[in-house]
């Protein structure tokens, strides 16, 4: 059994003020494979101090200061990625060829595009030719609470804690007690960056207690998470009493667009990224919206390929699903699935209950409902699981008008050789993204949302800009 009860706060690993054990369960078994501590207000009061206090200085810094941090951090980061990986593995059951491939070099990519984007990023700059003794100024917005969730933990905590260092800012991090254990880790990596004393702090707990701290606290002045959006309206609500700045990324009920013109493998592709992290992703492409010219044939494949995804332990080796989290998102996904076929819905791959021979875990049935209408439950609630519904639509604007017909606004996909229309329906399409032909998104693309999939971006020179404030100033002397 693993034991981290210590939050890191001020450069040190402190115990808690309470005795508060929480255990992390792994999904794989249902078994508790380590005991962490719940803060209380007193942890989250003195993590708060702290980076209050290391504020000045931190701001102060060179930003050529802050971005070397960040080197140091990447370096660091990358010399752990074993440890990283088998940590993310452990505790939210993503499979560990997976935990290596891609969650772990999430966190390395994005810090990498941070230090790209912050090379060439003017803090501070004249306002034009027109006006000499005119500066803008982008300072810290100041002390940053970060609340991260757990699925896709080092992707989300690097985006935040990463942007908001070379910002200028000092913070507190409450990563998810799902998933507690990569951060630990990477606290440490903190610590071994040299990292100034509360320039990073990290306490954990839960939403109700040390989340809603945070996001009242008067000494925070930003709060930036990423988790649910019924989540998302509370902390907006609970900081508008200290006015915060707020980012938000929050859920999606992503659309994938399929045109009878889309190439062989986008049904396919589709399928698989819509498994992926056994479909744990707020991007996921959920909703297939196929061309009813070739929608009958869309069906027979989407279940020959659903048929064919196998779900094993994270534990071990190879190209498989995972189980989801805990055992809360494994009944309400059984729940969903259940609520797809009482409302007519056709099952055509998957299911309720766990696949064959796996009796314990919080494992799912890849599964797969073909006609299903907008007004159907699975066809708007985010279910978080591996669950896609397939739907037909007649042309582009049917297309559009199902798409649309979300309150999220995260990720939506189009899959057609036609560029012209791929460009119009880019552009029509209401989210914060488009993926276009299974084409990912470059370095330090913006990542959000419209609508309730938040208000926030994050990545590159746009995630800095979430943590700055921008301050004019008359009456500069150049040089002086």
């Amino acid at each position: 059994m693993i034991e981290k009860r210590d939050f890191y706060i001020n450069g040190s690993w402190v115990p808690p003020v309470k005795a508060n054990d929480h255990k992390v369960i792994d999904p794989s078994t249902e078994e508790a494979c380590a005991v962490i501590s719940l803060g209380d207000q007193g942890d989250t009061d003195a993590a708060v101090a702290a980076a209050k206090a290391a504020l000045p200085g931190w701001m102060a810094t060179p930003p050529a200061e802050r971005i070397a941090a960040a080197e140091r951090i990447l370096a660091i980061y990358e010399s752990k990625a074993e440890d990283m990986a088998k940590a993310i593995s452990l505790e939210m059951g993503a499979p560990i060829d997976m935990a290596r491939q891609q969650q772990v070099t999430s966190g390395s990519w994005h810090i990498g595009n941070f230090i790209k984007a912050a090379k060439s990023y003017e803090f501070d700059a004249p306002l034009g030719d027109h006006a000499p003794n005119d500066r803008i100024i982008h300072e810290a917005v100041g002390v940053c609470a970060l609340i991260t969730p757990w699925n896709w933990p080092m992707n989300q905590v690097t985006l935040k804690v990463v942007a908001a260092l070379i910002a200028g800012c000092t913070m507190v991090l409450k990563p998810s007690e799902e998933s507690p254990l990569n951060a630990i880790l990477f606290a440490e990596i903190m610590d071994e960056a040299d990292i100034p004393p509360g320039v990073f702090n990290l306490v954990n707990g839960d939403g109700a207690g040390v989340g809603s701290q945070l996001t009242a606290h008067a000494d925070v002045d930003m709060v930036s998470f990423t988790g649910s959006s019924r989540a998302g309206k509370l902390i907006s609500k609970a900081a508008a009493d200290t006015l915060k700045r707020v980012s938000l990324e929050l859920g999606g009920k992503g659309a994938n667009l399929v045109f009878a013109d889309a190439d062989e493998k986008a049904v396919k592709r589709g399928v698989l990224h819509c498994m992926n992290n056994t479909g744990q992703s707020c991007n996921a492409p959920t909703r297939m919206l196929v061309q009813r010219e070739i929608y009958d044939q869309a069906v027979e494949t989407a279940a020959e390929v659903a048929g064919k995804v196998t779900v094993g332990s994270a534990h071990e080796e190879g190209r498989h699903m995972g189980p989801v989290v805990n055992e809360v998102q494994f009944n309400k996904i059984q729940d969903l699935i259940q609520k797809g076929i009482d409302e007519g819905a056709r099952l055509i791959a998957g299911g309720t209950g766990r696949p064959d021979g796996l009796n314990r875990g919080f494992y799912v049935k890849p599964t797969v409902f073909a006609d299903v209408t907008p007004d159907m439950t699975i066809a708007r609630e985010e279910i978080f699981g591996p669950v896609l519904s397939i739907m037909a639509f007649d042309d582009e604007e049917d297309g559009i008008a199902i798409a649309n017909d979300t309150p999220y606004g995260l990720t939506n996909y189009v899959q057609t050789q036609d560029a012209a229309r791929a460009n119009r329906m880019a552009r029509q399409l209401r989210s914060g993204m488009v993926e276009m032909n299974g084409q990912g998104r470059a370095a330090g693309s913006p990542f959000g949302g419209m609508k309730q999939s938040g208000n926030g971006r994050e990545g590159g020179t746009w995630g800095i800009e979430d943590f700055v404030e921008v301050k004019a100033v008359s009456g500069w002397t150049p040089d002086a």
